[in-house]
């Protein structure tokens, strides 16, 4: 795959940063989150999101999630103090969350996995932009990726997958770790009671994608499988054409312990890229 190929799909928190912090960041990107300067309409707005979302949200998505929503606090109106968040977080699994002026590099962002430090934007959209905004913004890292750190197995899946970044940095298959975060963080589905359910921060967070993922017929829901996760190519700038549905979200960290990932990229190395609108009639779930 070619340089331009890596950057049009590579991990979105890091493919379009600036490689030098901006004025007022620390050397990892970290600033201060200033909560006491947030606006009224950047509360609203938050408001408004966590309601629309918690309500859409019950039975769609994993139970872990709505019980981490009460765990945490976060169904506290206003947006959340990060502050006051670490205090429940870090109690829970040792992680904390960082504010950042917006999209990080992949070297900082895995960095602050591997520190299970969670990057946040440290901004919120407009009432204009409440069904999109392509760059995550607070509602997207706190309401869609943070509740469920407060589950250990998340907590340590999270922290492998920054060891791992940093690997794959060094390796050169940067790309492969970035699909499978893609797959599984951002807009991964899983099996409960039989029935998939939402558990990536992608679709947490957003109104659209939360019907489109479980109820429309046009993407597949394929069972998961690590060598065809890390071989399929994805888009962040439209609805997924492809979800992988794991039979349980706490299997993730499974399987990261159970491959060797070097020796996995070397065998893929020689396979072409698949295309996330193609799938084989035995892939796709019966229950999708």
């Amino acid at each position: 795959m070619n340089e331009a190929n890596h950057i049009k799909e590579a991990e979105r928190h890091g493919a379009w940063a600036s490689p030098v912090p901006p004025p007022g960041a620390a050397a990892d990107w970290t600033v201060p989150q200033h909560w006491d300067e947030l606006t009224d309409e950047d509360h609203w707005v938050w408001d408004t999101l966590f309601a629309r979302q918690t309500t859409l949200l019950h039975g769609r998505a994993v139970h872990e999630f709505e019980e981490s929503l009460e765990v945490l606090h976060l169904s506290r109106p206003g947006i959340p103090n990060l502050d006051e968040l670490n205090e429940k977080l870090g109690a829970r699994t040792g992680w904390k969350v960082v504010a950042v002026p917006g999209l990080v590099p992949d070297d900082v962002f895995y960095q602050h996995l591997s520190k299970r430090q969670f990057p946040a934007g440290n901004f919120i959209r407009k009432p204009s932009q409440l069904d999109y905004l392509e760059e995550p913004d607070v509602f997207h890292d706190v309401f869609g990726h943070v509740p469920l750190l407060a589950q250990p197995g998340v907590a340590d899946f999270m922290h492998e997958l920054g060891l791992l970044g940093l690997q794959a940095l060094e390796l050169g298959q940067l790309h492969r770790v970035a699909r499978l975060y893609w797959y599984t963080v951002e807009f991964g589905l899983a099996l409960e009671r039989g029935e998939p359910r939402i558990y990536g921060a992608g679709i947490l967070s957003s109104f659209g994608e939360s019907h489109y993922s479980l109820e429309s017929a046009k993407p597949h829901r394929l069972a998961f499988d690590l060598k065809r996760v890390l071989r399929t190519r994805y888009r962040s700038d439209a609805f997924q054409q492809s979800y992988f549905v794991i039979d349980r979200f706490e299997d993730a960290l499974k399987l990261l312990r159970e491959n060797d990932f070097a020796a996995v990229c070397s065998e893929l190395d020689g396979l072409p890229d698949v295309d996330p609108w193609l799938a084989d009639e035995a892939e796709l779930l019966a229950a999708a």
